[in-house]
């Protein structure tokens, strides 16, 4: 395969194969959290000096129990409504439509351009039931496409995204997602205000931080911003006692505990 580091968006591409590194290095280990074959396939293919991100590694476990969490909201209504259609926001190089395929869904993976370029390069391109989708989620052509399947369930995922968003920018995406396809459901990773302190003190010190801007407090605060909007699961990862997660003395105090959550909606009632 060819080797990445070729490409224009350069820091764009390390930061998507870095995910991708940490998910196939997590799949080896012998008490994985996530299981990730082609990811572990690709590591090996791609021609990339992936010893670049050892020094991630102590992040690892962090990253993959959210991604994990929401492999586990997905595989969740998957099981509730087997034919329904996912839109993975900002899917970089994930691969989570081969780890949670049931065999009926209709997926459709988002994201810019030149990162869907890379993906088809580096990936593939379309199947039967699998699309891309080439623009910004803020973009609403990419709704002409998806919204053929209008009166299916749909469940909108993303990972590692909304948080580099402004609040105004989420918001108008919640609601367009609300009007467009009432009753949808939406699972997302968010960060409290501690959490985009911390990730924006880290920014001078690594090519791989990127500024966040939308903080959420509390899941519940999402409610407010429509009729209808209905928090159905929260989970937070400094809460998690696992032995392999790093700084687990965060668990012992409420505002760092609760710095990363991944957070599950119903987004108003289904269209009768």
């Amino acid at each position: 395969m060819p080797d990445p580091s070729h490409q224009t968006l350069s820091d764009l591409a390390e930061t998507l194969l870095m995910r991708l590194y940490l998910r196939a290095t997590e799949s080896q280990h012998p008490d994985a959290l996530v299981k990730d074959e082609k990811a572990v396939a690709l590591v090996k293919q791609i021609d990339y000096d992936f010893s670049r991100f050892k020094f991630v590694e102590k992040d690892q476990v962090g990253a993959v129990l959210i991604t994990r969490e929401l492999d586990r909201h997905t595989r969740g209504f998957l099981a509730k409504y087997p034919d329904a259609v996912v839109v993975h926001v900002g899917c970089g190089l994930d691969t989570r439509f081969e780890r949670v395929d049931n065999g009926k869904v209709e997926w459709y993976d988002l994201d810019l351009p030149e990162v869907i370029e890379l993906r088809r390069k580096l990936i593939g391109g379309e199947g039967a039931r699998y699309h891309l989708l080439a623009c910004s989620v803020l973009d609403n052509a990419w709704l002409n496409s998806v919204s053929v399947h209008r009166g299916r369930p749909f469940l909108f995922v993303a990972e590692c995204v909304l948080m580099y968003f402004e609040e105004a920018q989420v918001k108008s995406l919640v609601l367009t997602l609300k009007e467009h396809f009432p009753g949808s459901e939406l699972a997302f990773d968010a960060v409290n205000p501690v959490g985009v302190w911390a990730n924006n003190f880290k920014l001078g010190s690594s090519k791989f931080v990127s500024r966040c801007h939308w903080a959420l407090k509390r899941g519940k605060d999402l409610e407010s911003w429509g009729d209808g909007i209905r928090l159905l699961d929260e989970w937070f990862l400094f809460e998690l006692p696992e032995p392999r997660l790093h700084r687990q003395w965060m668990r012992h105090i409420p505002p760092l505990a609760k710095c990363v959550s991944v957070l599950h909606y119903q987004l108003g009632k289904t269209a009768t």
